[in-house]
């Protein structure tokens, strides 16, 4: 029975977490700069994140929720301009400084990239609606909830997501040592503009509403 529910939420965190978008592209320019381990530890934080939304959406904080609604414009403007900043560092990096780095990258660096995934992920928290609206589409619990089904599908949740991150950056590591310094100087370029881009649509869209309020 327990594994029933945990195979579940190991789908749920699969569904929430392969959508390749910022946090994803994110990820693989750590794992080319850095390696599998770094790659992996930053989408950890991805996890973990998602995982702090899922509980949310499991316990029905309806408060959280109300609250969450009520600010999406803030939430998404911030994550929007975090997403533009990330990605123009990126865009400006030094390569060739980024590559010594990545010859001895330490415990505290992939820290660092847990703490800054985990918190890039914190600012999308409309996630908590995604979760809630699997959860209730899927059935996930069927007749029965208690506080150990709960926390067997938010197991579930954390392993669907940390097994999506480790795939992703173990394939991405496969082909990390055929790029070469000017290769890894155009992969800098463009995912940095591909962050930056999908962070200023993120930002724009803070605006629609607005803006259809003000055509109708």
């Amino acid at each position: 029975m327990e594994f029933q529910y945990i195979f579940k939420g190991i789908v749920v965190g699969l569904m929430a977490s392969i959508p390749l978008g910022p946090i994803g592209v994110l990820i693989i320019q750590k794992t080319l700069q850095k390696g599998r381990l770094a790659g992996f530890i930053s989408g950890s934080g991805a996890a973990v994140a998602d995982t702090l939304f899922a509980s949310i959406a499991v316990l029905g904080l309806g408060f959280v929720i109300n609250f969450i609604q009520a600010q999406e414009f803030y939430f998404r403007l911030i994550g929007s301009i975090f997403l533009i900043l990330v990605g123009l560092r990126i865009f400006l990096a030094n390569t060739v400084k980024q590559f010594k780095k990545s010859q001895s990258p330490g415990k505290r660096g992939m820290f660092g990239d847990f703490l800054a995934i985990f918190f890039l992920t914190l600012s999308n928290p409309i996630a908590v609606l995604f979760f809630g609206a699997m959860f209730a589409g899927a059935s996930v619990f069927g007749d029965t909830h208690s506080a150990m089904t709960g926390l067997y599908l938010l197991l579930g949740v954390l392993l669907g997501g940390a097994l999506w991150w480790y795939a992703l950056s173990t394939i991405v590591d496969l082909f990390r040592k055929k790029f070469r310094l000017k290769q890894m100087f155009w992969i800098n370029k463009i995912s940095g503009l591909i962050i930056a881009i999908l962070g200023f649509l993120v930002f724009l869209s803070c605006f629609e509403p607005i803006k259809s309020f003000l055509n109708s």
